[in-house]
């Protein structure tokens, strides 16, 4: 299951009652319940080229990560931003940075860069942009999620090689940091770097291949 910690266009979040956590933790605990995945705001952009924008990533990290200490053992989901002009090298110290800033020593949630279309600036939409910001984390805390539709949209063909896009991820990012997948289908062809989702089946990536990708070996237990 994934929720929004705040509202997905920003602000401050609600508080938390402690009375809701422990209901949820033991009702989780009986039914066999799977980890939670928690996603920031989309306004989330830690490599903005306002201050005032990068502060709110520093503040809405740190917020959002002592709340999921409540749930520990689940995931906290963002997209990495767009760099807007600043340059891939800045935009990697910029996330790596207010990530480094936002985890203690051995926090009990895993932090995830999504994978993106890479559409304008946006950073995420090769694997080796993702490598580079875990590379300069350093941080066993964070890993990746796997947008299906991003990723076709950024030029990865899931529907017609998925096998070789798991290897190239395995090569560049390890399948080890994969922790999650978002299964969506996409309005655009191949490489058409615009990230515009579709319901699954209805979409250029199509219901067979979608269904290739849950029952994955590397991918189904996510």
């Amino acid at each position: 299951f994934q929720f929004f910690t705040r509202n997905p266009r920003g602000g401050a979040a609600a508080k938390v009652e402690e009375a809701d956590v422990a209901a949820f933790r033991a009702w989780a605990a009986e039914q066999g319940f799977g980890p939670l995945v928690a996603h920031s705001p989309y306004t989330l952009n830690p490599c903005s080229d306002k201050p005032s924008v990068r502060d709110f990533a520093k503040r809405a990290f740190t917020e959002d990560l002592e709340r999921m200490e409540l749930t520990p053992g689940c995931f906290y989901n963002f997209h990495p931003g767009s760099h807007v002009g600043r340059g891939l090298e800045a935009a990697v110290e910029d996330i790596s940075a207010a990530l480094r800033k936002a985890l203690e020593p051995g926090y009990p949630v895993t932090v995830l860069l999504e994978t993106m279309a890479g559409k304008g600036s946006e950073i995420g939409g090769r694997f080796e942009e993702l490598r580079d910001i875990l590379d300069a984390v350093g941080s066993e805390n964070v890993g990746v999620c796997l947008d299906t539709c991003h990723v076709w949209d950024g030029g990865y063909d899931i529907a017609g090689d998925l096998d070789g896009v798991l290897t190239e991820f395995d090569r560049i990012v390890g399948l080890s940091r994969l922790k999650a997948v978002h299964l969506n289908d996409s309005m655009n062809p191949l490489g058409a770097r615009k990230d515009r989702h579709a319901r699954i089946g209805e979409g250029h990536i199509g219901l067979d291949a979608l269904v290739r990708v849950v029952n994955h070996p590397a991918l189904r237990n996510l």
